[in-house]
């Protein structure tokens, strides 16, 4: 079996592979990172255009494959919070039919990197950087906000890993969706 993900970038290629090792319906799988062509590049900044981005990337991401993972992290508007939003990653699975979706566990941005990122049209990485947080140029290809804020106790890879799983139990659990 064929999985395609949305993405070269290694944490989403990752969350996938190391999820998938404990589904026996995916026990011959191979996974590989597909590159897929975004339309609009920035951080999605509502859950409607989170979701629409994991959608495409899936749906890119199956062409060649039994299934395409599309996994895309974005802000969605949450009352009562510090800063009206949350980041969540949201997962789609495309099986060439049917779209199955999950998502991730949500946390904050600091107000500075918000503010980056909504107001200065930055992605989350850049952000970070500008608001004098990480050196890294790309901080979501590798341990990502959460790495750095939840102090090494999480990373990125696992964050999506999160969407992942709820996204897989459509396709473990069928006969209920």
């Amino acid at each position: 079996m064929k999985i395609g993900v949305g993405s070269k970038n290694k944490t989403k290629v990752d969350a996938v592979e190391q999820i998938l090792r404990d589904y026996p319906m995916f026990a011959d799988a191979k996974v590989e990172g597909v590159a897929v062509h975004i339309e609009q590049f920035g951080h999605p900044k509502s859950l409607a255009e989170t979701v629409a981005g994991a959608v495409d990337r899936a749906k890119q991401a199956c062409v060649g494959h039994d299934y395409g993972f599309g996994i895309e992290s974005g802000l969605m508007a949450v009352p009562q919070t510090k800063s009206g939003y949350m980041e969540v990653a949201v997962c789609a699975i495309f099986d060439g039919k049917q779209v199955h979706m999950g998502l991730s566990q949500a946390y904050e941005w600091p107000k500075k990197v918000l503010d980056g990122i909504l107001n200065q049209g930055l992605d989350g990485s850049q952000a970070m950087k500008a608001a004098g947080l990480t050196q890294h140029e790309k901080l979501g290809e590798h341990e990502g906000f959460v790495g750095v804020f939840a102090k090494g106790r999480t990373n990125r890879t696992e964050y999506n890993k999160g969407a992942v799983v709820m996204a897989l139990m459509h396709l473990e659990n069928p006969e209920h969706y």
